[in-house]
Parts: C-alpha cells; sequence; structure tokens
C-alpha cells in the first residue's frame, strides 16, 4: 500500500517526490578510451573465481569478455605478466569531500549537530571535489566510494555514491543511477552529543523513543500525500496539497524502498533492537556500519541479507567498541546470505582498503577459516556493491559491467603490492609509471612547488 501511494506521488510529481528524484542530478560522462586487453594476468573476478593466465578485454567502458575472445582491431594491448587484475575497490563508508584535507576548521563539513534528524541533509552539498585524498584513494585502486554524514545525529542524512574521477563538481563525479542511502546512528553518538545540550536524547532508550516518532510521522505524511491524491484523481477542485516536508520526504523514500539504510551501530543488542524496529515499520536495513559485535548475530545479518561494513582491527577506543574482534569480518562472511564488507571510514585508510582486507584474512585464516583471495576480494568490490545498490553495474569483472578495473603489481593482498594501472569505465586514469595520469586536485597545483617528490 504504501509503495503503491508514494509511486502514485511521484508519477504526479505532488510531493516534491519528482523534484527530489530529479534534484541534483548526475552530470557524470566517463572519460574517452579506447578498447584494451589486458593479456596473461592472474584475475579475480570478484564473484568468486580465480583465472591464471588469463586475458581481459574492456571496450566502450564496459567489459567486454574475461578470459578468451576476440580482439578488435585497434586494440591497445597490455601485457600483464606476472600482475593481479581485480573489479575496482569500492569504499561504502568514507568522509572525503566532507572532512577534506588539509583538517582545518573551515573544511569540517561532515555533520550537521544542529538537531538529531536531519534527514533533510544531503552529503553530496558539502563534498569538495577538489580534496586532494580523491586521487590518493585512486592510487589505491578505489574507483567508487560512498560520502557519508558523520554519526552525531539520529538520521544524520543522504548519503552519495560517487566515482572516482576528476570533476569540479560533485555532480560530475555523482554514480549514475546509485540509489540514496540514508545514514543513522544508534549508541554512543546521539546520546553524547545532545546529552551534553541537555537535549533529547540523552540515552538509548531516547535515540529508539526519537526512531519510532519519526517513522510514525513519515507514515503519516505518506498517507496525507495519498489522501491528496485521491481527491484529485477524484476532480476534487479545491483539493489542497500538504506541505513539503524534505525530512519525511526522505524518510518516506526509505518505507517504499527506494533509500538504503547505513546505519552505524556497534553493539550486538542494539543492532537486534534496529532490526526489531524495521519489522514494525516494515523497512529494511541495508548494511550495519562498524558494527564490532556483528559477529555475535552474525546468523541473523545472513538471515536477513543485512551487510556489515567493517574494520579489520578498530576497536576499543570507547564502550560500545570494547568487545570486538579482529576475527570479526571473517565470522560475518558466512553463506548463504552473509555479506562481509571492509570499509575505511579514514583518509588514510582508503588508500589501503586492500591490506585492511588482508589482516582480516590473516585473522581469520589463523581461527581456522579458509579464505583464497578470490573470495576475500569481494569484501571491497561485490560485497561492497550490493551494499550500496549498485551490483548490476560494477563490484565485479562480468561481461557487460563498468570496467572499473586495477592492475596490481603482484597479490593485492600482499603488503609490498601497489596499484599499478586504475581503469574508471574503461579509462586508464591512474599510471604509477606516468606522472601525467596521476591526478593532482586543483588545491594541490602550485603548492608542492620545491618539495621533493
Amino acid at each position: 500500500m504504501l509503495k503503491q501511494a508514494f509511486a502514485a506521488l511521484v508519477l504526479l510529481g505532488a510531493s516534491g517526490a519528482l523534484q527530489a528524484a530529479t534534484a541534483f542530478p548526475s552530470t557524470y560522462t566517463p572519460a574517452e578510451s579506447q578498447p584494451t586487453l589486458l593479456r596473461n594476468a592472474t584475475v579475480l573476478t570478484g564473484d568468486g573465481q580465480r583465472l591464471e593466465q588469463a586475458n581481459l578485454l574492456m571496450s566502450g567502458g564496459k567489459i567486454e569478455w574475461v578470459g578468451q575472445g576476440d580482439v578488435p582491431p585497434g586494440t591497445q594491448e597490455i601485457d600483464a605478466t606476472g600482475r593481479w587484475v581485480t573489479p575496482g575497490l569500492i569504499d561504502v563508508h568514507s568522509h572525503l569531500g566532507v572532512y577534506p584535507s588539509p583538517s582545518v576548521d573551515a573544511h569540517q563539513d561532515g555533520n550537521e549537530m544542529s538537531d538529531p534528524v536531519t534527514a533533510n541533509i544531503w552529503a553530496e552539498h558539502s563534498v569538495w571535489p577538489q580534496d586532494p585524498g580523491f586521487g590518493k584513494a585512486l592510487a589505491g585502486g578505489v574507483t567508487s566510494l560512498q560520502i557519508l554524514p558523520g554519526s552525531a545525529n539520529l538520521f544524520g542524512g543522504r548519503g552519495v555514491t560517487l566515482k572516482n574521477v576528476y570533476s569540479t563538481s560533485y555532480q560530475g563525479m555523482k554514480f549514475p543511477g546509485a540509489p540514496y542511502g540514508l545514514k543513522m546512528a544508534c549508541g554512543e553518538n546521539p546520546k553524547r552529543v545532545y546529552g551534553q545540550r541537555n537535549k533529547l536524547p540523552s540515552t538509548r532508550m531516547g535515540n529508539v523513543a526519537h526512531y519510532r516518532a519519526e517513522w510514525i510521522a513519515a507514515r503519516d505524511y505518506i498517507d496525507r500525500w495519498a489522501r491528496y491524491d485521491a481527491q484529485v484523481e477524484a476532480g476534487d477542485e479545491e483539493a489542497t496539497a500538504p506541505l513539503r516536508d524534505l525530512k519525511l520526504e526522505t524518510l518516506a523514500g526509505v518505507l517504499q524502498g527506494e533509500i538504503i539504510i547505513h546505519m552505524h551501530c556497534y553493539r550486538a543488542d542494539e543492532m537486534m533492537t534496529i532490526l526489531s524496529l524495521a519489522e514494525e515499520f516494515d523497512y529494511r536495513i541495508g548494511t550495519f556500519h562498524h558494527a564490532v559485535e556483528a559477529y555475535k548475530i552474525a546468523d541473523e545479518l545472513a538471515e536477513k541479507q543485512v551487510c556489515g561494513a567493517l574494520c579489520a582491527d578498530w576497536w576499543g577506543f570507547k564502550m560500545e567498541a570494547y568487545d570486538g574482534i579482529q576475527e570479526n569480518i571473517a565470522l560475518v562472511d558466512r553463506p548463504p546470505g552473509g555479506c562481509a564488507v571492509v570499509h575505511s571510514d579514514s583518509a588514510e585508510g582508503i588508500q589501503r582498503l586492500n591490506q585492511e582486507a588482508a589482516k582480516a584474512m590473516g585473522k581469520g585464516r589463523r581461527a581456522g577459516m579458509t579464505i583464497e583471495p578470490e573470495h576475500a576480494i569481494g569484501w571491497i568490490t561485490a560485497n561492497a556493491a550490493r551494499s550500496l545498490g549498485i551490483e548490476s553495474m560494477t563490484g565485479s569483472l562480468a561481461p557487460g559491467k563498468m570496467a572499473d578495473v586495477v592492475v596490481w603489481s603482484g597479490n593485492p593482498f600482499s603488503v609490498y603490492s601497489k596499484a599499478d594501472l586504475v581503469f574508471v569505465d574503461g579509462a586508464l586514469l591512474f599510471d604509477r609509471d606516468d606522472p601525467a595520469r596521476q591526478p593532482v586536485s586543483d588545491f594541490e597545483l602550485g603548492q608542492l612547488q620545491g618539495v621533493k617528490q
């Protein structure tokens, strides 16, 4: 019923939903590329396969084939003998652009700490495309990333998925067709921020009460617009449209399944509460972020097909992060339905996302779990794409998907390996041996003169 009502509103544009769907549209256009063949590489496809001495053809910005196939005339050929090829890495939890470098007060645009409910804000409106961190992440093999607001608020606002390309505007980076995510937070952060101001919420029970009140208001918002829509269809010329509400518009998008929940949450008991809350209001949690106790409820997460976006070894920096273990990622990664994702939440960590995954592999193996490179690569490619709702477009080297590809100097889970070549939609945007293909942001131009490189 909710979905039908909201769909009708979108068609009419009555509630402003149509305007929201088309506001600040992506203007991303892939860079020009030529057909490119990578020869004789070890290929990790992202979906569990490992191919030795395999070839891969990119054409028209897409993966044409992997393994063997026809090579069109004029194709550029790259000898990848001894090197490894993977899908482009995807970071589902980044604050690049909203907490850019240099880290000065004027750049602190990630947390709108004016109200515990800021579902009306969009992280993209704080993204500074000149952040030098984007180029550094590209050099680490990251081709797509989700930029999220901070976690001070219960409802922190919309995140945005970007292609990691140079642009003068964030709209030129927006991943075409990617759904919006809504950043939410439970636990210590919201209650601490607002409790210190003698405002609600100041307890965990206050957190949950606020969630419930906002979901009730969102249901009422959809119902009001549905009633108005029915009046218009019935020919009532005196029907008055409700006022458009940007907070409730975002929450309504969650209830009708168009916006994905990305929930900052550490403790297992709180994650179970949030899952119950989602059942009460008939929406779905997409991903729990940080989730240091996810290993305690790994079966429940797998059953409900909820992803866990996790750090390899962050724990103990506050009470709700106290009971973390370094086998967390490997334990959450359980079939069927398990969806373990390695995320950074760090301007430095995003540059070595492959090494963060390697640490999780090592801990899992020492605990007796068999984790091969062809499987673990999914933690930072295919599973990450699933978390963001873009798995049909990227995340694996399947024919027809975006040619987001990394050529590594060796096994990407070795601390000695580096990303040699990084392709985004088939265009070579980073080449470790070619300074002309090592992006420098406008902000950096002129800043590094006289600095020994």
